[in-house]
């Protein structure tokens, strides 16, 4: 069972969690997915179909290791276009509740110059841990 960490006095954070504490289990390391297919073509150059496809492309590779979106722990989001993110903020919110539901694992935002995979325009990577069978 994983424990949501906020201190006392602390205003809650919106859409994510402050950490996240768990007591035993298999960690899963997801590395950074970007938003294109399993045969790594981009059908979109616009930021919530990308950041869709990157995190069904994160919760693939977590089923592969048996685990379901509840289990993932911690998600670091590179992005390149900090306006484009602010402007589709609800729209990601939509796309994470759908797959996530009301699951908010501790989060990071990190805006950068560039990402590797061009057209990519965000990178997830998270981290899971699984229960122990």
């Amino acid at each position: 069972m994983n424990v949501l960490l906020l201190p006392e006095g602390w205003a809650a954070p919106q859409g994510y969690s402050n950490g996240v504490e768990v007591a035993a289990g298999r960690i899963v390391f997801l590395a950074g997915q970007v938003g294109w297919d399993a045969q790594q073509r981009f059908h979109s150059t616009e930021l919530a179909p990308q950041f869709e496809q990157a995190l069904d492309n994160i919760l693939a590779v977590l089923a592969q290791a048996g685990g379901r979106p509840e289990h993932i722990c911690r998600v670091t989001a590179f992005c390149i276009d900090k306006p484009a993110y602010m402007a589709a903020r609800r729209e990601l919110g939509r796309i994470w509740r759908e797959r996530m539901g009301r699951h908010y694992p501790a989060m990071s935002m990190i805006f950068v110059a560039d990402l590797l995979d061009h057209p990519a325009k965000i990178e997830l990577e998270a981290t899971a841990v699984l229960p122990c069978s």
